[in-house]
């Protein structure tokens, strides 16, 4: 394996996760649609969307600076109908995973693992149909638990929900930890809200009251120095056994959380960003020929900021604003 491209400040790239669409069949009040903002189109497809063969040719071009792991994502990832395609090409050294909202997942799960997914994280932002209805402006409620069930059969394992915690959630914490503790298969990851991408900072919470919450009722906690998470193990019958993980994704005041970070970002439209937070970066790769995508692939890593709190600063009114160093930098880079 060829030794994985390091930015100025150290980081590895290992990993990418990869936007196969902006398109989305919910509406979802907190998306920010991977940093940016709500750009998201018809749901037919649009010319500007990645086909099969420039996502494949990505990948292998990234596999050979020692790329290790892949996301797909969105909008939905599933309304693309090559999704199987895509998964079956994907290099074989890559583990694959995808982010979804499950409610394509009854009838396709198993397809999807024979392709070659390995893991899923499904978007569950409650445990009540009317508030689900009301963070997603969806009424899949059903489906999404059916999706899930059906990720958990086919093998994808472990199957991690994904919940934003936000005002319209909270509630739900204590009732999603008890899910994922009493049903096999599953983990909880708890999503601090990110009001600088959203726009509601009204809509924020103290994570840390979370984190408190947990680490009083957890059987053991865990901490992974990969971006300084800790794990929460609730209702275990013994160590190891029964119960299940919940962990907190909490990146905004976490400098560890970036220091770690070894993953580049591309969108539907193949560009490639070096953080979430960060779209003055965005670099193309030109008509994606394999010498284009090296390109864009290199100067993007050796242009990554140190951490999350360096390129956007709120300010003593509680908003936040680009940092000055970064003033003035072109937004589409060629």
């Amino acid at each position: 394996m060829t030794e994985p491209l390091s930015d100025d400040f150290g980081r590895e790239v290992t990993g990418v996760r990869v936007s196969l669409t902006d398109r989305c069949n919910f509406d979802c009040v907190y998306c920010h649609n991977e940093g940016l903002g709500d750009t998201r189109g018809p749901m037919d497809p649009s010319d500007d969307e990645m086909d099969a063969d420039d996502v494949v040719r990505f990948l292998e071009v990234v596999e050979g600076y020692g790329v290790e792991k892949v996301k797909f994502t969105g909008g939905e990832p599933m309304l693309r109908r090559d999704l199987e395609e895509i998964l079956e090409r994907t290099p074989e050294s890559m583990e694959v995973s995808m982010t979804t909202n499950g409610t394509f997942l009854p009838g396709r799960a198993a397809d999807l693992r024979a392709a070659g997914l390995d893991r899923v994280n499904v978007s569950q932002d409650a445990l009540d149909p009317d508030d689900f209805a009301a963070v997603t402006k969806s009424g899949a409620y059903e489906t999404v638990l059916e999706g899930v069930r059906a990720a958990v059969d086919a093998g994808l394992d472990p199957v991690k929900l994904n919940m934003v915690v936000f005002t319209h959630t909270a509630g739900y914490v204590e009732e999603m930890v008890d899910h994922v503790a009493e049903n096999e298969g599953l983990q909880l990851q708890l999503i601090e809200y990110m009001p600088e991408l959203t726009g509601k900072p009204e809509w924020n919470i103290d994570i840390e009251r979370v984190h408190d919450w947990l680490t009083e009722i957890a059987d053991r906690v865990e901490h992974r120095e990969m971006h300084d998470r800790r794990r929460y193990y609730v209702g275990e019958e013994a160590p190891g056994e029964g119960g299940g993980m919940v962990e907190i994704v909490d990146p905004v005041e976490n400098e560890s959380f970036c220091a770690n970070c070894g993953r580049v970002r591309v969108t539907h439209e193949g560009y490639l960003k070096g953080c979430l937070n960060r779209n003055d970066d965005l670099r193309s790769m030109g008509e994606m020929t394999r010498a284009e995508i090296a390109e864009a692939f290199e100067a993007v890593v050796a242009n990554r900021v140190p951490y999350y709190g360096e390129y956007l600063v709120q300010t003593e009114e509680g908003a936040y604003e680009l940092n000055e160093k970064y003033l003035g930098t072109p937004t589409i880079a060629d």
